[in-house]
């Protein structure tokens, strides 16, 4: 007999009550065969860790629907940005999506593949150069404050003089201190503060070499980009001042390299706003997600600053927290 009308069988026989009630040493029954899930399931936002060979990584899915019946979706893999899914396949449950490759070793499309589960979503996903991981994915919290927050004291993360309260991350930690200000002389570890944070205002003052890139990530999760990009260029969420891959400043206001430039940031649940060199490019605007590069996606948990010292030279001056109490 089909596995399958079997249990269907059993269930209208002895009811979901008596199935429920089933002794813990009975095989337990899918999801699936019970309760098929529908696309309506797999719709939302999913914070995903991908299992490379026993090192968690961070990533992470949007589905929305397009429509009336078409699926499609924005994917943040282990790295580069947001990337556009023009359509996400839904079967009993089972999805998956191919896009192609970004900042990706490799000359495949990436290939995404998972089911919905009674806890979240789970399946596989294989890189452009072939590799083939296990993952699993949980609804992304709404991160919505009843009420504004109130603000504590001001805190300095860089003292000014040493790397006291921050730790390399990388193999080689080039990161020093001349002259009381916070340097990356070339490419190496990124920085991260030892101090974990939720909703906060963020102050930091930096300088950037010609042709050089950097960010800072809000939480370890969601990144603000530095990069040398002329006042001229494009506004882009790629580019100075950008959330990357997500939100988009209304003009690149930056001063050009070699020139000292401020950022002050605040971020209240998933609403940032950002003001550059004392003009706002980005206001109360929803992250959706992780950016490329964070350190987990846990996007519910305090995390830390974390500055990027992995993409070219940086320094920085100031570094002053307020963390809402």
């Amino acid at each position: 007999m089909n596995k399958n009308l079997f249990v269907v069988g059993i269930s209208c026989l002895l009811g979901a009550s008596s199935l429920q009630a089933a002794p813990a040493t009975m095989t337990p029954v899918s999801f699936s065969l019970l309760n098929a899930a529908e696309p309506k399931d797999l719709i939302g936002r999913w914070d995903i860790t991908i299992d490379r060979d026993g090192k968690p990584s961070p990533s992470w899915l949007e589905v929305k629907l397009s429509g009336n019946s078409t699926l499609v979706g924005y994917y943040v893999g282990i790295t580069g940005s947001a990337r556009p899914v023009a359509k996400v396949t839904f079967d009993n449950g089972k999805f998956g999506f191919s896009i192609p490759r970004q900042w990706e070793r490799g000359d495949q499309d990436l290939v995404l593949e998972g089911e919905v589960t009674t806890t979240g979503i789970q399946g596989t996903v294989v890189l452009p150069d072939g590799k083939k991981y296990n993952w699993t994915g949980v609804k992304a919290p709404y991160l919505k404050r009843e009420a504004a927050p109130t603000w504590g004291k001001a805190v300095e993360l860089f003292n000014g003089k040493d790397l006291t309260g921050w730790k390399a991350l990388g193999r080689e930690n080039q990161w020093e201190v001349r002259n009381g200000i916070l340097t990356s002389p070339r490419s190496g570890s990124n920085l991260i503060s030892d101090q974990k944070f939720t909703d906060f205002k963020l102050h930091v003052e930096f300088r950037f070499q010609k042709g050089s890139n950097s960010g800072v990530y809000l939480r370890g999760r969601h990144e603000v980009q530095i990069e040398d990009n002329p006042a001229t260029d494009h506004p882009s969420a790629h580019l100075f001042s950008g959330v990357y891959g997500f939100l988009t400043p209304s003009e690149i206001n930056s001063k050009g390299p070699n020139e000292w430039q401020s950022y002050d940031i605040t971020l209240v649940g998933r609403m940032v706003t950002v003001v550059v060199n004392g003009k706002t490019v980005i206001s109360n605007q929803e992250i959706p997600g992780i950016t490329g590069g964070a350190l987990d996606s846990n996007e519910g948990e305090p995390g830390p600053v974390y500055i990027q010292g992995d993409h070219g030279p940086i320094e920085f001056r100031k570094i002053t927290i307020t963390p809402a109490k």
